[in-house]
């Protein structure tokens, strides 16, 4: 049996004793379950999924505790303590996380909040983090598709927009042009593949990708809001983008094809002052 620290096991309960549990670890031995994450009516030979990590001393536990990350993900975690051999993060569990001074970009301080990479040091097989993003994303040239949605964990600000991890693998851009709404460096979102360069670069989207996508969300948004005001709304196909940004969370080009929609669909109509909802609406 391979256990895998750092991921999520699920192991063979032997037997229990007074201050918890002992699992089946194959070659690692009996790993122990503290009492206090032993969940109540746990018998041996019952199975169990558990994370598991190592203590100060280095010795194996298993815990029914989520971490906010596994071993081989990106996440943002908090700085709690700098030592003089690196930084301990919070990642969810009674054992900070360590950040060596070689897997840190620029020191670390304590109470600031950082992109950082979950692996299994090689040499000492303990479970730390680094820094150093940009080698633990996957060189393999991404296989993504057009309108592919993808989960993104949002991780600085550029000049062109925001750099995101993509579905925990790749590096991805979203365009400040293409954002119409707040977001912030550690948000994890939704998000859409826009196109894979030639180069391997990604760009993305925090829309779908083709009107025939968007346009339900889009109609749905202006429907409520008019709605909401007893059907009128003072804005057209003329009013400002940063109005309509402000109304309707979404870009004028969208907002106008939004409009045509409904036209169409002969739910509202445009007037001189704004937009009003038809009856049969």
């Amino acid at each position: 049996m391979e256990i895998k620290p750092g991921q999520y096991n699920t192991l063979r309960v032997v037997k229990k004793v007074d201050f918890g549990i002992y699992l089946d670890g194959g070659e690692m031995g009996e790993i122990l379950m503290p009492a206090k994450w032993v969940p109540d009516g746990t018998a041996p030979d019952d199975l169990l999924e558990v994370f598991i990590y190592f203590d100060s001393e280095d010795r194996p536990i298993a815990t029914t505790l989520k971490p906010k990350a596994v071993v081989g993900e990106f996440t943002f975690l908090e700085v709690m303590d700098v030592t003089n051999i690196g930084a301990f993060l919070d990642w969810g569990l009674d054992k900070d996380v360590l950040v060596p001074f070689k897997e840190q970009k620029a020191k670390m301080e304590q109470g600031k909040k950082y992109l950082v990479y979950l692996y299994l040091d090689p040499r000492t097989k303990r479970i730390v983090a680094s820094a150093r993003i940009e080698k633990y994303l996957d060189v393999e040239p991404a296989d993504y598709v057009q309108g592919q949605e993808v989960n993104l964990i949002i991780w600085i600000r550029s000049e062109m927009g925001y750099k995101a991890i993509v579905d925990q693998k790749h590096l991805g851009l979203l365009y400040k042009n293409e954002i119409f709404s707040e977001i912030h460096t550690g948000e994890k979102l939704k998000g859409y593949i826009s196109q894979v360069r030639p180069d391997g670069k990604i760009d993305l989207s925090l829309q779908k990708q083709g009107f025939e996508n968007q346009v339900d969300e889009l109609s749905e948004r202006i429907l409520r809001l008019l709605k909401e005001e007893e059907g009128f709304l003072p804005v057209m196909d003329k009013t400002p983008p940063e109005q309509i940004y402000q109304m309707f969370n979404m870009s004028k080009k969208n907002f106008k094809k939004a409009l045509g929609n409904l036209m169409k669909r002969k739910i509202i109509s445009i007037g001189e002052n704004g937009i009003s909802l038809l009856q049969s609406g």
